[in-house]
Protein backbone atom coordinates (compact mmCIF):
# COMPACT_ATOMS: atom_id res chain seq x y z
CA UNK A 1 0.00 0.00 0.00
CA UNK A 2 1.05 3.28 -0.96
CA UNK A 3 -0.37 7.06 -0.28
CA UNK A 4 -0.43 10.13 -2.20
CA UNK A 5 -1.06 13.41 -0.28
CA UNK A 6 -1.98 16.31 -2.71
CA UNK A 7 -0.59 19.74 -1.86
CA UNK A 8 -0.33 21.64 -4.78
CA UNK A 9 -3.49 24.02 -5.50
CA UNK A 10 -3.36 27.83 -5.80
CA UNK A 11 -5.32 27.97 -2.05
CA UNK A 12 -7.15 31.32 -3.85
CA UNK A 13 -9.78 31.63 -0.96
CA UNK A 14 -6.87 32.13 1.66
CA UNK A 15 -4.98 35.15 -0.52
CA UNK A 16 -2.82 36.77 0.95
CA UNK A 17 -1.86 34.17 2.63
CA UNK A 18 -1.15 31.65 -0.10
CA UNK A 19 0.66 34.06 -1.99
CA UNK A 20 3.57 33.18 0.18
CA UNK A 21 2.83 30.04 1.24
CA UNK A 22 1.23 26.52 0.73
CA UNK A 23 -2.24 26.32 2.23
CA UNK A 24 -1.56 22.84 3.36
CA UNK A 25 1.79 24.75 5.53
CA UNK A 26 -1.08 27.25 7.29
CA UNK A 27 -0.80 25.51 10.74
CA UNK A 28 -3.26 24.59 13.39
CA UNK A 29 -2.11 24.80 16.98
CA UNK A 30 1.43 25.78 15.32
CA UNK A 31 1.86 22.43 13.18
CA UNK A 32 0.79 22.78 9.58
CA UNK A 33 -2.03 21.14 8.44
CA UNK A 34 -0.11 18.85 6.15
CA UNK A 35 2.04 17.27 9.49
CA UNK A 36 -1.55 16.03 10.33
CA UNK A 37 -2.40 14.36 7.28
CA UNK A 38 1.20 12.60 7.00
CA UNK A 39 0.88 11.46 10.74
CA UNK A 40 -2.28 9.67 9.71
CA UNK A 41 -0.72 7.79 6.67
CA UNK A 42 2.10 7.21 8.80
CA UNK A 43 -0.28 5.22 11.54
CA UNK A 44 -2.08 3.25 8.55
CA UNK A 45 1.98 1.36 8.87
CA UNK A 46 2.43 3.53 4.90
CA UNK A 47 5.96 4.43 4.24
CA UNK A 48 6.11 4.76 0.77
CA UNK A 49 4.08 8.52 0.00
CA UNK A 50 4.31 10.62 -3.31
CA UNK A 51 3.31 14.46 -2.37
CA UNK A 52 1.67 16.42 -5.40
CA UNK A 53 3.02 19.99 -5.46
CA UNK A 54 2.41 23.08 -7.61
CA UNK A 55 5.40 24.66 -8.92
CA UNK A 56 4.77 28.31 -7.38
CA UNK A 57 4.93 26.61 -3.66
CA UNK A 58 6.15 23.26 -4.07
CA UNK A 59 9.79 24.23 -2.35
CA UNK A 60 7.99 25.66 0.59
CA UNK A 61 6.73 22.01 0.61
CA UNK A 62 9.86 20.39 0.11
CA UNK A 63 11.69 22.82 2.99
CA UNK A 64 8.98 20.77 5.42
CA UNK A 65 8.75 17.46 4.54
CA UNK A 66 12.07 17.05 2.86
CA UNK A 67 12.78 13.34 2.60
CA UNK A 68 10.06 12.27 4.91
CA UNK A 69 12.38 10.45 7.47
CA UNK A 70 10.69 12.59 10.32
CA UNK A 71 7.73 10.10 9.94
CA UNK A 72 9.42 7.31 8.49
CA UNK A 73 8.71 7.12 5.64
CA UNK A 74 10.14 7.79 1.70
CA UNK A 75 8.81 10.77 0.08
CA UNK A 76 8.48 11.42 -3.55
CA UNK A 77 7.28 14.56 -5.33
CA UNK A 78 5.38 14.61 -8.19
CA UNK A 79 4.91 18.23 -10.03
CA UNK A 80 1.38 18.96 -11.27
CA UNK A 81 -0.52 21.73 -12.62
CA UNK A 82 -3.90 22.02 -11.13
CA UNK A 83 -5.61 20.10 -13.18
CA UNK A 84 -8.30 17.84 -11.14
CA UNK A 85 -7.63 15.30 -8.60
CA UNK A 86 -7.84 12.50 -11.16
CA UNK A 87 -4.87 14.28 -13.00
CA UNK A 88 -2.94 14.01 -10.04
CA UNK A 89 -3.51 9.90 -10.15
CA UNK A 90 -2.32 10.33 -13.80
CA UNK A 91 1.20 12.14 -12.58
CA UNK A 92 2.00 9.73 -10.29
CA UNK A 93 1.16 6.72 -12.40
CA UNK A 94 5.16 6.29 -12.53
CA UNK A 95 5.32 6.45 -8.36
CA UNK A 96 2.20 4.22 -7.82
CA UNK A 97 3.28 1.75 -10.27
CA UNK A 98 0.72 -1.50 -9.44
CA UNK A 99 0.25 -0.97 -6.10
CA UNK A 100 -3.11 -0.44 -4.37
CA UNK A 101 -3.05 3.51 -2.65
CA UNK A 102 -4.46 6.02 -0.11
CA UNK A 103 -5.43 9.36 -1.55
CA UNK A 104 -5.93 12.40 1.08
CA UNK A 105 -5.94 15.81 -0.05
CA UNK A 106 -2.98 17.84 2.01
CA UNK A 107 -5.74 20.95 3.44
CA UNK A 108 -8.01 18.15 5.02
CA UNK A 109 -8.43 17.18 8.29
CA UNK A 110 -10.90 14.38 10.08
CA UNK A 111 -10.67 13.19 13.09
CA UNK A 112 -10.36 9.47 12.67
CA UNK A 113 -7.49 8.75 10.61
CA UNK A 114 -7.19 6.59 7.85
CA UNK A 115 -6.29 2.71 9.44
CA UNK A 116 -9.81 2.04 9.88
CA UNK A 117 -10.11 2.74 6.32
CA UNK A 118 -7.31 0.95 5.04
CA UNK A 119 -8.26 -2.38 6.77
CA UNK A 120 -11.75 -2.39 5.34
CA UNK A 121 -10.07 -2.15 1.61
CA UNK A 122 -8.39 -4.97 1.89
CA UNK A 123 -10.27 -7.21 4.21
CA UNK A 124 -13.74 -6.93 1.67
CA UNK A 125 -11.27 -7.14 -1.47
CA UNK A 126 -12.41 -3.49 -2.74
CA UNK A 127 -11.35 -1.74 -5.58
CA UNK A 128 -12.29 1.77 -4.24
CA UNK A 129 -13.37 3.34 -1.21
CA UNK A 130 -14.58 6.84 -0.43
CA UNK A 131 -15.26 8.72 2.63
CA UNK A 132 -18.60 10.46 3.04
CA UNK A 133 -19.68 13.15 5.78
CA UNK A 134 -22.92 14.53 5.88
CA UNK A 135 -22.96 18.52 5.24
CA UNK A 136 -25.04 21.12 5.43
CA UNK A 137 -24.08 22.90 2.23
CA UNK A 138 -23.76 19.78 -0.26
CA UNK A 139 -23.52 21.84 -3.85
CA UNK A 140 -20.03 22.96 -2.24
CA UNK A 141 -18.76 19.41 -2.58
CA UNK A 142 -18.66 15.94 -4.42
CA UNK A 143 -21.99 14.23 -4.09
CA UNK A 144 -22.64 10.66 -3.56
CA UNK A 145 -25.53 8.88 -4.11
CA UNK A 146 -26.45 5.54 -2.21
CA UNK A 147 -29.11 2.64 -2.93
CA UNK A 148 -30.79 0.79 0.38
CA UNK A 149 -27.89 -1.39 0.67
CA UNK A 150 -25.43 1.15 1.31
CA UNK A 151 -24.04 1.03 -2.23
CA UNK A 152 -22.58 3.55 -4.32
CA UNK A 153 -24.48 4.56 -7.22
CA UNK A 154 -23.90 7.60 -8.36
CA UNK A 155 -21.64 10.46 -7.99
CA UNK A 156 -21.64 14.61 -8.90
CA UNK A 157 -19.22 17.23 -8.79
CA UNK A 158 -20.91 20.17 -6.62
CA UNK A 159 -24.37 19.97 -8.09
CA UNK A 160 -26.81 22.94 -8.11
CA UNK A 161 -29.31 20.55 -7.14
CA UNK A 162 -27.57 18.34 -5.37
CA UNK A 163 -29.89 14.47 -4.03
CA UNK A 164 -28.05 14.12 -1.09
CA UNK A 165 -26.11 15.86 1.89
CA UNK A 166 -23.23 13.24 1.79
CA UNK A 167 -20.08 15.09 0.66
CA UNK A 168 -17.22 13.14 -0.68
CA UNK A 169 -14.39 13.47 2.20
CA UNK A 170 -10.73 14.14 0.57
CA UNK A 171 -9.61 10.72 1.37
CA UNK A 172 -9.89 7.66 -0.97
CA UNK A 173 -8.07 3.79 -1.02
CA UNK A 174 -8.16 2.78 -4.64
CA UNK A 175 -7.23 -0.52 -6.26
CA UNK A 176 -4.67 0.18 -9.39
CA UNK A 177 -7.94 -0.43 -11.36
CA UNK A 178 -8.43 3.52 -10.71
CA UNK A 179 -6.33 3.86 -13.63
CA UNK A 180 -8.12 2.37 -16.19
CA UNK A 181 -11.36 4.79 -15.31
CA UNK A 182 -8.75 8.22 -15.01
CA UNK A 183 -7.50 6.60 -18.59
CA UNK A 184 -11.55 6.41 -20.18
CA UNK A 185 -12.51 10.06 -18.58
CA UNK A 186 -12.79 13.38 -19.81
CA UNK A 187 -12.05 16.80 -18.83
CA UNK A 188 -15.27 18.85 -17.16
CA UNK A 189 -16.49 21.95 -17.58
CA UNK A 190 -14.03 23.33 -15.49
CA UNK A 191 -11.03 21.72 -17.66
CA UNK A 192 -10.26 19.42 -14.78
CA UNK A 193 -9.96 15.57 -14.44
CA UNK A 194 -12.50 15.09 -12.05
CA UNK A 195 -12.04 11.59 -9.52
CA UNK A 196 -16.02 12.12 -8.77
CA UNK A 197 -16.08 11.53 -12.75
CA UNK A 198 -13.34 8.26 -12.46
CA UNK A 199 -15.21 6.87 -9.66
CA UNK A 200 -18.16 6.90 -11.47
CA UNK A 201 -16.36 5.17 -14.32
CA UNK A 202 -15.15 2.46 -11.82
CA UNK A 203 -18.70 1.83 -11.13
CA UNK A 204 -19.93 1.55 -14.77
CA UNK A 205 -17.06 -0.43 -15.51
CA UNK A 206 -18.23 -2.75 -12.85
CA UNK A 207 -15.36 -2.25 -10.28
CA UNK A 208 -16.28 -2.91 -6.55
CA UNK A 209 -16.61 0.46 -5.41
CA UNK A 210 -18.13 0.81 -1.04
CA UNK A 211 -18.04 4.16 0.85
CA UNK A 212 -18.25 4.77 4.62
CA UNK A 213 -19.59 7.42 6.05
CA UNK A 214 -17.77 9.07 9.02
CA UNK A 215 -18.89 9.30 12.30
CA UNK A 216 -16.07 11.88 13.70
CA UNK A 217 -15.30 15.94 12.77
CA UNK A 218 -14.13 16.81 9.22
CA UNK A 219 -12.87 20.07 8.09
CA UNK A 220 -12.28 21.19 4.44
CA UNK A 221 -9.94 23.96 5.43
CA UNK A 222 -10.04 26.42 2.33
CA UNK A 223 -10.89 29.23 4.07
CA UNK A 224 -10.24 31.59 6.93
CA UNK A 225 -12.78 30.71 9.17
CA UNK A 226 -12.16 26.93 8.28
CA UNK A 227 -8.24 27.13 9.54
CA UNK A 228 -10.16 28.63 12.64
CA UNK A 229 -12.29 26.58 13.70
CA UNK A 230 -9.58 23.57 12.35
CA UNK A 231 -7.46 25.39 15.23
CA UNK A 232 -10.55 25.12 17.93
CA UNK A 233 -11.39 21.26 17.36
CA UNK A 234 -7.32 19.92 17.15
CA UNK A 235 -6.48 22.52 20.44
CA UNK A 236 -9.99 20.62 22.10
CA UNK A 237 -8.53 17.02 20.84
CA UNK A 238 -4.90 17.30 21.27
CA UNK A 239 -3.57 19.79 23.78
CA UNK A 240 -2.29 19.21 27.35
CA UNK A 241 -1.22 21.18 30.11
CA UNK A 242 2.38 21.66 29.50
CA UNK A 243 4.70 24.54 30.95
CA UNK A 244 8.20 24.51 29.69
CA UNK A 245 8.77 28.03 28.78
CA UNK A 246 9.35 31.07 31.54
CA UNK A 247 6.24 32.40 33.29
CA UNK A 248 6.64 35.23 35.71
CA UNK A 249 3.95 37.01 37.36
CA UNK A 250 1.18 35.92 35.15
CA UNK A 251 -1.69 33.37 35.28
CA UNK A 252 -2.01 30.21 33.08
CA UNK A 253 -5.60 28.58 33.49
CA UNK A 254 -6.23 24.92 32.01
CA UNK A 255 -4.89 23.42 29.00
CA UNK A 256 -2.02 25.34 28.04
CA UNK A 257 0.72 24.11 26.54
CA UNK A 258 4.14 26.69 26.64
CA UNK A 259 6.92 25.64 24.69
CA UNK A 260 10.81 25.78 25.75
CA UNK A 261 11.88 29.41 25.23
CA UNK A 262 8.61 30.71 25.26
CA UNK A 263 8.49 34.05 27.80
CA UNK A 264 5.38 34.75 30.16
CA UNK A 265 5.37 37.68 31.92
CA UNK A 266 2.27 39.74 33.31
CA UNK A 267 0.19 38.40 31.82
CA UNK A 268 -3.15 35.95 31.98
CA UNK A 269 -3.21 33.00 29.84
CA UNK A 270 -6.54 30.81 29.34
CA UNK A 271 -6.56 27.39 27.32
CA UNK A 272 -7.00 25.45 25.49
CA UNK A 273 -4.08 27.42 23.66
CA UNK A 274 -0.47 26.80 22.40
CA UNK A 275 2.32 29.34 22.57
CA UNK A 276 5.32 28.33 20.51
CA UNK A 277 9.25 28.34 21.00
CA UNK A 278 10.75 31.56 21.42
CA UNK A 279 7.53 33.41 21.51
CA UNK A 280 6.67 36.27 24.06
CA UNK A 281 3.93 37.78 25.78
CA UNK A 282 3.98 40.32 27.94
CA UNK A 283 1.16 42.62 29.53
CA UNK A 284 -1.33 40.73 28.01
CA UNK A 285 -4.49 38.17 27.87
CA UNK A 286 -4.28 35.63 25.62
CA UNK A 287 -7.91 33.78 25.46
CA UNK A 288 -8.91 30.16 24.35
CA UNK A 289 -8.51 29.00 20.78
CA UNK A 290 -4.88 30.57 20.38
CA UNK A 291 -2.12 29.30 18.91
CA UNK A 292 0.81 32.25 19.09
CA UNK A 293 3.86 30.61 16.37
CA UNK A 294 7.77 30.53 17.51
CA UNK A 295 9.24 33.77 18.11
CA UNK A 296 5.82 35.18 17.67
CA UNK A 297 5.67 38.75 20.08
CA UNK A 298 2.53 39.79 21.96
CA UNK A 299 2.52 43.15 23.95
CA UNK A 300 -0.10 45.21 25.86
CA UNK A 301 -2.89 43.35 23.92
CA UNK A 302 -5.66 40.85 24.17
CA UNK A 303 -5.96 38.17 21.71
CA UNK A 304 -9.07 35.41 21.13
CA UNK A 305 -9.71 33.02 18.87
CA UNK A 306 -6.66 34.00 16.71
CA UNK A 307 -3.65 31.95 14.99
CA UNK A 308 -0.31 33.93 14.72
CA UNK A 309 2.38 31.90 12.79
CA UNK A 310 5.88 32.25 13.08
CA UNK A 311 7.41 35.50 14.05
CA UNK A 312 3.82 37.77 13.77
CA UNK A 313 3.68 40.79 16.28
CA UNK A 314 0.92 42.50 18.07
CA UNK A 315 1.66 45.41 20.26
CA UNK A 316 -0.92 47.98 22.02
CA UNK A 317 -4.13 46.11 20.47
CA UNK A 318 -6.89 46.17 22.57
CA UNK A 319 -8.74 43.70 21.64
CA UNK A 320 -7.81 41.03 18.41
CA UNK A 321 -10.24 37.67 17.40
CA UNK A 322 -11.29 35.62 14.85
CA UNK A 323 -7.95 36.61 13.30
CA UNK A 324 -5.31 35.22 11.28
CA UNK A 325 -1.96 36.36 10.56
CA UNK A 326 1.34 35.12 8.31
CA UNK A 327 4.96 35.12 8.94
CA UNK A 328 6.23 38.16 10.68
CA UNK A 329 3.26 40.12 9.73
CA UNK A 330 2.86 42.80 12.31
CA UNK A 331 -0.53 44.76 13.92
CA UNK A 332 0.14 47.77 16.32
CA UNK A 333 -2.37 50.47 17.77
CA UNK A 334 -2.16 53.68 16.32
CA UNK A 335 -5.91 55.32 16.60
CA UNK A 336 -9.10 54.54 18.94
CA UNK A 337 -10.21 51.02 17.24
CA UNK A 338 -11.27 48.18 20.36
CA UNK A 339 -11.53 45.26 18.10
CA UNK A 340 -9.58 43.67 15.46
CA UNK A 341 -10.73 40.68 12.68
CA UNK A 342 -8.01 40.29 10.59
CA UNK A 343 -6.48 37.90 7.52
CA UNK A 344 -3.24 39.42 7.67
CA UNK A 345 -0.50 37.81 4.91
CA UNK A 346 3.59 37.35 5.52
CA UNK A 347 5.18 40.36 5.98
CA UNK A 348 2.31 42.74 6.29
CA UNK A 349 2.74 45.74 8.42
CA UNK A 350 -0.66 46.89 9.91
CA UNK A 351 -1.51 50.45 12.07
CA UNK A 352 -5.08 50.44 13.69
Amino acid sequence: MKALVLSGGKGTRLRPLTFTLAKQLIPVANKPILGYVLDQVREAGITETGVIIAAETGHHVKEYVRDGSGWGMRIEYILQEPLGLAHAVKQARPFLGDSPFVMCLGDNLQGKGISHLVRRFQDDRLDCLILLKEVPDPQRFGIAVLDSAGQVTRLLEKPKEPPTNLAVVGTYVFSPKVHQAVDRIRPSWRNELEITDAIQEMIGMGFRVAAEVLDSWWLDTGKKDDILTANQIVLDEYVKRDIRGTVEGSTVEGRVSICEGASIKGSRVRGPCVIGRGASVESSFIGPYTSIGDSATVVNSAVENSILMTGASVKDVERMEDSLLGKNARISKNGRSRVVRANVGDFSDIEV
